[in-house]
C-alpha cells in the first residue's frame, strides 16, 4: 500500500553514519546469534515496519505474524539446523524513518532479508538499498505495482512482495458491484495524494465502465482531513447508487460516519486499507453496515490451511482473531524460509532471490503462490461485508 510519495533521495555517506549511530532495533526469536546474515548459528532477518505513527495498526499486525511464523519454525528445528532471529526497527510510518531503518539492517546488522514495510511507500523507500546492498526486501502488504518495479520499469532484482497488487483488487471491486450488487452507476471518492488510492481508482474505473457501468462522481480528500461534509454533499446529488473509496481506515472510517449522517445510505467498498479495528471505532458499527472491501483473506473462510493458521494465532493471541495484516506476516517468513530451502542456502542472497522469482504453487494462509516476472505473487483475493462491526466472508475470487 503506498502511504505517501517518496520526495527525497537518498544522500551521501552522512546519512549512513547517522543512521547507524542512532537507530535502534528489537531482536525476536532468538537469544543471539555467532555470526551475519544467515552464514553463522542464526538466520538474521529484518522487520521494517510501521510500529508506531499514522499506519501502526498495519504494521503491529504484521510483527504478530511474523513472531508466531518465527516461533512455530524455530521449535521446529529452524531452517538447515539454524534459528531464526527477528530484528525489528520502527520506522514510524515515514518514508525516511524506512530507508534510515533499512540502511541499519543491511550495513550494522548484516541480515539476509528485510520483511517490510506495510506500506508501497516506505516499501519502495528500501528498494534501492536492498538492491544496492544483495539484500532481500519482501514487502507483506506492499501493493502498489512500483514496488517490485522501478521508475524505468525495470525489475528490482531483490525485491518481492507477499500480496498481490492493487490493479487486481481494483478489478475484483469493480466486479462484484457490477455483477454481484447490480450497480449501474458509481462514485469514486479517492485520497489525491495516494499511489495507492490513484492506482485503485483507476483500475476500478476501467474494469466498471468496461462491464457497462457509469461514474457519476469522481472526487478527492487528503490525508489527515477530518471533515468530508462538503466533498459528500457534492457527492450525495450526483445520485450515485455505489461508492468507492480506495483509502485507508484513518480517513474511510470518518468518511462513512460522516457520510451515514448525512442520509447517504448506498454501499460502499474499499480495498485492504480499511482492514484494521480501528476502522469500527471511528464509523461505528452501524455505519458500517453495506460496506464491502476486497483483502488478502478471511479468518472465516473454511479453508484448511486457514483454519490451522487461525487456532495457532488465536492461542497465541489470547483469542484473537487473526486480520489479513497477521496472515501476511506470518506467510512472508514461511515465503522466505521456503525460498532458502529450495536454495540450498540461508545466507547468500542471490540463491535466495532466484529461488524466490522461482516460486510455484507454494501453498500459503493468503492464498497459492506462483511469482511472475515481476515478482507479483499470482493468488486469489477475498471479498468481506461488514455486519455489526464484523468481518463476514462473502467470496473468494482467483486471479
Amino acid at each position: 500500500m503506498f502511504r505517501k510519495k517518496i520526495t527525497s533521495v537518498l544522500m551521501a555517506s552522512a546519512l549512513v553514519a547517522g543512521v547507524l549511530a542512532g537507530c535502534g532495533g528489537e531482536k525476536a526469536g532468538t537469544e543471539g546469534s555467532k555470526d551475519s546474515g544467515g552464514g553463522g548459528d542464526t538466520i538474521k532477518i529484518g522487520a521494517n515496519l510501521e510500529l508506531s505513527g499514522a499506519v501502526a495498526s498495519y504494521g503491529q499486525g504484521i510483527a504478530e505474524g511474523i513472531d508466531l511464523a518465527v516461533e512455530e519454525i524455530n521449535n521446529s528445528g529452524g531452517v538447515d539446523g539454524k534459528k531464526i532471529e527477528i530484528i525489528k526497527v520502527d520506522n514510524k510510518s515515514d518514508a525516511a524513518e524506512a530507508t534510515n531503518a533499512a540502511i541499519k539492517l543491511t550495513n550494522q546488522d548484516k541480515v539476509t532479508a528485510i520483511i517490510g514495510a506495510a506500506t508501497s511507500g516506505n516499501s519502495v523507500a528500501q528498494a534501492q538499498i536492498a538492491n544496492d546492498n544483495k539484500t532481500i526486501l519482501l514487502s507483506p502488504s506492499g501493493t502498489s505495482p512500483n514496488v517490485t518495479v522501478g521508475t524505468n520499469g525495470k525489475v528490482n532484482e531483490f525485491v518481492f512482495r507477499t500480496s498481490f497488487i492493487d490493479p487486481f483488487q481494483g478489478t475484483v471491486a469493480a466486479n462484484f458491484a457490477a455483477g454481484d450488487l447490480n450497480i449501474k452507476n458509481a462514485a469514486i471518492y479517492a485520497d489525491n495524494a495516494s499511489d495507492y488510492a490513484k492506482g485503485l481508482a483507476a483500475s476500478f474505473k476501467e474494469t466498471f465502465e468496461a462491464a457497462g457501468g457509469k461514474i457519476v462522481s469522481e472526487e478527492s480528500y487528503v490525508a489527515k482531513d477530518t471533515d468530508f461534509r462538503s466533498i459528500l454533499t457534492r457527492i450525495k446529488s450526483a445520485n450515485p447508487e455505489f461508492i468507492f473509496i480506495p483509502g485507508y481506515y484513518e480517513e474511510v472510517g470518518l468518511i462513512i460516519k460522516q457520510a451515514r449522517e448525512m442520509g447517504i445510505t448506498v454501499p460502499f467498498m474499499g480495498a485492504d486499507g480499511w482492514d484494521s479495528p480501528i476502522l469500527v471505532d471511528l464509523a461505528g458499527a452501524e455505519a458500517l453496515n453495506n460496506t464491502f472491501l476486497t483483502n488478502h483473506y478471511s479468518a472465516q473462510d473454511p479453508d484448511e490451511t486457514i483454519q490451522k493458521f487461525v487456532t495457532s494465532f488465536s492461542k497465541k493471541y489470547s483469542g484473537k482473531s487473526p486480520d489479513a495484516f497477521n496472515a501476511l506476516g506470518y506467510d512472508s517468513v514461511y515465503f522466505l524460509v521456503d525460498a532458502m530451502k529450495r536454495a540450498g542456502d540461508t545466507s547468500d542472497a542471490t540463491k535466495i532471490k532466484d529461488a524466490l522469482a522461482e516460486t510455484k504453487d507454494l501453498s500459503l494462509v493468503t492464498g497459492v503462490v506462483t511469482v511472475d516476472e515481476f515478482h507479483n505473487p499470482i493468488k486469489s483475493a477475498t471479498v468481506l461485508e461488514h455486519k455489526d462491526g464484523k468481518q463476514v466472508f462473502k467470496s473468494k475470487v482467483n486471479p
